[in-house]
C-alpha cells in the first residue's frame, strides 16, 4: 500500500459529510469509496458506505438527526440505512457474519471487498484487492457470490467499462456459465445496468461483449449480432458528427429529459436492439420498464428513420418530417446513417455530406421548415376568412407554413390572402 493511496483515503474522512469520529471503533469504511480513492479518482458528490458491528440503523438515525439529515431505511430485515446530505450519501450496513473478513467474503469483486478504518487509517484487504486494483482487473471472490445475485453478472461489464478494467479469465469464463441466471434479476435492475453502458462509449465494447456471453438475449430477443455490432458503428458515426457539427454532437449527449438521464444518444442505441416494428418495440421496453419518454423517442425514431432512406426530400417532406421527429430528430439521423447501408470504412464522409442540408435544417434556429414560426394566427384566420373552427382551420395554417417554407407568402397579408384563394379552390 502506497502512501499516496493511504492519502487520498484520510482525504475521503476528511470531506465526510459527518464527524466520522461519531463512528465506533470498529466500524469500516467499503465498497466504491474506498476503491476510487486508492484509485485516486475524485468525486464531488460522495458516495460512502460504512459497515457497522452492531446497530448500524440506529447509527445512521443518530447521525441524520444530528446533522437534520434525511434518513431512509433501506432494508430493515438485513439492518441497512441511508442518511442523504446535500452532496453526498452515506450508507450503514450491519455487518454480515461473525467478522468484517466474514462480510467481505461475501461482495461481489475483489475491489469492492477492501476495507478502510477511519480511526487508525490502515486497510483490511483479507482478498488482495489492493494487487487487483494494480492489475487493473476485475476478480469475483467466488462463483457463489455472483449466483447469490445474478445481477452481479452485468455489474462485472459495468464496472469494467467504468474504471477501464479488464475481467480476469475465470471470472469471465463464471460469468458466461451463470448467465442463464440473469433472468432471475428484476428487469428495472438490468435496465440500470445497461443504462450506463449505453451512455458512455467505452461501455459500447463491454455492452457487445455482455451479448455475445448471452447475457442479454433475455431482455432483446430480437437483436441480433448485427444489431449489436451497430453500437460500436454509432460511436464512430457520432465522433466523425462532432468534428463536423459540434452543435449535433451536443444534442446527441444531452438527456432527453431533466429527470430521464437516457441521452439521445443513447436512444440510437437503443433503437437497434428492439424489434424494428415501432408497436412490437414498445411492448419490449415497457416490459424493461423504461419511462414513457424513452419509450416515444425509440419509437418515433424507428417509425421516421427510413423515411430518410433518401436523404433528398421535398419541402413538403421535410416540413412534414421536423414536425413530427421534433428533438428525436438526432437520434433518427444517426439510425439513417448505420441502417440505410451508407455508412462503411469508405463512404462514411460522403454520407454525412448527403444529410448535410437536413442537418443544418434542425441546427438552424431561424430555418422555417425545421423551426416554422406562424405568420397569422388560428383566431386570426377565423376573423380574416369569417370561417368556424374546425379542422379545416389546421389544415390552412398547415399549407400557409408550408408556403412559408417555400417562400410563396412572407408577411400576415400574404398568407390570409393565400388561405382565402386555398378555400376557393376546396369549394
Amino acid at each position: 500500500m502506497t502512501i499516496h493511496s493511504l492519502r487520498n483515503l484520510t482525504l475521503v474522512t476528511e470531506n465526510c459529510p459527518f464527524n466520522w469520529q461519531l463512528l465506533p471503533p470498529s466500524a469500516y469504511m467499503v465498497g466504491g469509496a474506498v476503491r476510487d480513492a486508492l484509485l485516486s479518482k475524485t468525486r464531488e458528490y460522495l458516495d460512502l458506505d460504512f459497515i457497522i458491528p452492531s446497530q448500524a440503523v440506529l447509527l445512521a438515525h443518530t447521525i441524520a438527526r444530528h446533522y437534520h439529515a434525511g434518513f431512509v431505511l433501506l432494508d430493515p430485515e438485513r439492518q441497512i440505512a441511508r442518511v442523504v446530505f446535500p452532496n453526498a450519501t452515506a450508507d450503514f450496513a450491519q455487518q454480515e457474519g461473525d467478522s468484517l473478513e466474514a462480510d467481505l467474503s461475501r461482495r461481489d469483486f475483489t475491489i469492492n471487498a477492501i476495507a478502510y478504518h477511519p480511526h487508525t487509517q490502515t486497510i483490511f484487504d483479507p482478498l488482495h484487492g489492493y494487487d487487483d486494483l494494480q492489475r487493473r482487473i476485475l476478480r469475483m471472490v467466488s462463483p457463489a457470490n455472483l449466483k447469490d445475485d445474478p445481477l452481479r453478472l452485468m455489474r462485472a461489464y459495468r464496472q469494467a467499462a467504468q474504471l477501464g478494467f479488464t475481467i480476469e479469465p475465470t471470472t469471465q469464463a463464471t460469468i458466461t456459465t451463470l448467465a442463464p441466471q440473469i433472468t432471475q434479476v428484476a428487469p428495472e435492475r438490468v435496465r440500470g445496468e445497461i443504462a450506463y453502458l449505453l451512455a458512455n462509449p467505452q461501455g459500447t465494447f463491454w455492452l457487445v461483449k455482455a451479448a455475445s456471453h448471452h447475457l442479454l438475449a433475455p431482455f432483446f430477443p430480437h437483436a441480433t449480432p448485427e444489431s449489436w455490432q451497430k453500437l460500436p458503428t454509432i460511436d464512430t458515426v457520432a465522433d466523425l458528427i462532432a468534428q463536423h457539427w459540434p452543435q449535433l454532437d451536443v444534442k446527441l449527449q444531452q438527456h432527453i429529459r431533466d429527470t430521464v438521464k437516457t441521452t439521445w444518444l443513447g436512444i440510437a442505441k437503443l433503437a437497434c436492439l428492439v424489434h424494428p416494428d415501432p408497436e412490437v418495440a414498445k411492448i419490449q421496453l415497457q416490459a424493461l420498464t423504461y419511462s414513457r419518454a424513452e419509450i416515444q423517442a425509440v419509437t418515433t425514431a424507428l417509425k421516421l428513420f427510413p423515411l430518410l432512406k433518401s436523404p433528398h426530400m421535398s419541402v413538403r417532406e421535410q416540413y412534414f418530417f421536423f414536425q413530427e421527429a421534433g428533438n428525436v430528430f438526432a437520434a433518427t439521423i444517426i439510425l439513417a446513417l448505420i441502417n440505410n447501408n451508407l455508412v462503411s470504412a469508405t463512404s462514411v464522409h460522403k454520407s454525412l455530406r448527403a444529410y448535410a442540408p437536413l442537418i443544418s435544417r434542425y441546427l438552424n434556429p431561424d430555418d422555417l421548415v425545421a423551426h416554422p414560426t406562424k405568420l397569422v394566427s388560428g383566431d386570426e384566420l377565423i376573423i380574416a376568412l369569417n370561417i368556424p373552427p374546425s379542422p379545416k382551420l389546421g389544415e390552412l395554417l398547415t399549407e400557409i407554413a408550408i408556403a412559408q417554407a417555400e417562400g410563396k407568402v412572407s408577411t400576415p397579408e400574404q398568407a390570409i390572402a393565400f388561405g382565402q384563394q386555398l378555400l376557393l379552390n376546396i369549394d
